[in-house]
């Protein structure tokens, strides 16, 4: 059941008094909470097993001669969801994070800290009426309530540094049925394990990695070397920041991953498993011959990690275990050319039809008097099964960039795609060639920087920066940070090419270099660090 409550508490004001005298109070209470369920269409005598359920006759329980400041406090929704989460991850205690956020939001609204207890003690009662006599609600319960809960709750367990990219990377998912499918027999034949999806450059395996963290509310880690976040200190912060938070570990501030993983089996109810996601180990930075991340040789049972990296030599695995269960799922494998082209087109289907840049491609096709089949038989096989490609090209036609261009012009494969772009904006002419240094400083720099950095790294009026940000701007992650623009390489197929440019190889005169973009990174912190040390201070 799914009821508003702010419909919960209208209810209550229309048929309870806000305030009534002590005597009355407790003759009549169970009348007036009895005639506000059976308005919501509740049973006054059984409460509703899901949490949407419990929580609105919690609230009506508790709400009947309550003031207004104290119902609109509990109907509010982002009090609704962190009540969920703090009951989720400790059923029957007070005791944790997300309760203290409560405390801090009660605070805040000048609510009494007794008034948010008082309401906790009369959803826990609440909550073990809602099953059968005896049955009391346990942890393996809510995770199963966890299930069926609202897509928005789901998202707000996101970790916050994933987050945005795991809604862009699910936002126009589709397919990929067979790697799942995959994924889910490896579960049921296993007790524990590794399975990795293999791919080149492109071929979605963010996409799938975001799409399982969804499908099997993974806790997870994206390696993102663009941005600087993809070693082994960052990605075991995390894990243990995020496994603390879900499973309530105790003194676990400083574990392993090996402890950590002990400690959440400990925790398991009957049935219940972890699914742990891990994305482009190719882009980790690590010295030593160890396994990516330090990930365990061992497992405890139930603990499953699902890997994603490009292709490899033997050399460069760096994933030894120790009976452990392995697989791989490798998409440029022949026996998946058919299920990827098959997704391909439905994603270029998908595009076209329900997208809203789909309208003016729509246009662009039917101008051109190409059957709508025609065109995505077409672009499919330009791809070579490439989502980035489509991810690119697609609303590059939609936004106009291929006027002048036929169906068979359109460039062909990613890298066809990259270098057209270059030479459409005439990276190669010796007037350009200098405003390539400011893309290589996004590359070499390997984390979000301002403009008015890269204009002072660069030597150039910001203005400058700017303009030519703008026209690569769907090449790049442009995110807000204190109130300013950060920019970062979006694909690390992009960074591949612009270190392959000829144009930025020390071949010709006036050409530029890597060394040459390092030196000027280099001459930059050092100018900072003075300026720091000198108590001048920086934006930076």
């Amino acid at each position: 059941m799914n009821i508003d409550p702010v419909s919960v508490v209208n209810a209550i004001k229309a048929i309870a008094p806000a305030t009534v005298s002590l005597g009355i109070q407790q003759a009549q209470r169970n009348e007036y909470i009895i005639k506000v369920l059976k308005r919501l269409n509740l049973d006054p005598i059984q409460p509703p097993k899901d949490f949407e359920g419990v929580y609105t006759y919690a609230l009506v329980d508790y709400g009947v001669f309550q003031a207004d400041d104290i119902l609109n406090f509990f109907r509010n929704k982002e009090i609704k969801k962190t009540f969920y989460k703090a009951f989720a991850e400790k059923a029957l205690t007070i005791d944790n994070e997300e309760w203290n956020t409560l405390k801090d939001e009660a605070q805040q609204a000048k609510i009494d800290l007794v008034k948010v207890q008082k309401f906790h003690q009369v959803f826990v009662s609440v909550a073990k009426r809602s099953r059968h006599p005896g049955e009391i609600l346990t942890n393996v319960q809510l995770q199963e309530q966890r299930k069926t809960f609202t897509e928005p709750l789901e998202q707000s367990l996101y970790p916050d540094e994933f987050k945005a990219l795991i809604e862009e990377k699910t936002k126009a998912f589709c397919g990929r049925v067979f790697v799942f499918n995959e994924f889910d027999a490896f579960l049921k034949k296993h007790p524990k394990g590794y399975f990795t999806v293999i791919g080149d450059a492109g071929m979605g395996k963010s996409a799938i990695a975001a799409q399982s963290v969804s499908k099997y509310k993974a806790i997870c880690y994206f390696n993102i070397r663009a941005e600087g976040r993809n070693t082994p200190e960052q990605f075991l912060q995390s894990i243990r920041q995020q496994l603390i938070n879900r499973y309530q570990l105790q003194n676990a501030e400083n574990d392993n991953l090996p402890t950590l993983l002990t400690k959440v089996n400990k925790k398991f109810a009957s049935g219940e498993r972890l699914v742990i996601v891990v994305d482009a180990l190719d882009e980790v930075e690590q010295s030593g011959s160890g396994n990516l991340l330090s990930l365990p040789k061992n497992l405890p049972e139930r603990i499953y990690f699902l890997l994603t990296r490009r292709r490899y030599a033997q050399n460069e695995k760096r994933l030894l275990t120790e009976e452990v269960p392995e697989q791989q799922l490798d998409l440029t494998a022949n026996e998946y050319r058919v299920w990827n082209r098959n997704d391909v087109r439905e994603y270029i289907d998908k595009f076209i039809n329900y997208e809203p840049e789909g309208h003016s491609l729509k246009a662009w096709i039917q101008q051109r008097k190409i059957e709508q089949l025609d065109f995505v038989e077409q672009v499919a096989r330009k791809s070579e099964n490439n989502f980035m490609y489509l991810y690119y090209v697609l609303p590059s036609i939609a936004r106009g960039d291929y006027q002048d261009l036929s169906l068979e012009e359109l460039p062909e494969k990613l890298q066809g795609y990259y270098e057209q772009h270059w030479k459409q904006m005439e990276m190669d002419t010796p007037d350009k060639r200098t405003n390539a240094i400011i893309l290589c400083v996004l590359v070499e720099v390997g984390k979000p920087i301002s403009c008015e950095s890269i204009a002072r790294i660069t030597k150039r009026e910001e203005y400058d920066v700017l303009e030519l940000l703008n026209k690569w701007l769907e090449f790049l992650r442009k995110q807000k940070e204190n109130q300013e623009d950060y920019y970062s390489i979006y694909h690390q197929s992009f960074a591949d090419f612009l270190r392959n440019q000829p144009t930025l190889k020390r071949e010709k005169k006036n050409n530029i270099d890597w060394p040459e973009v390092q030196l000027l990174i280099s001459d930059y912190n050092d100018q900072l660090w003075k300026s720091l040390k000198s108590g001048k201070g920086e934006n930076e």
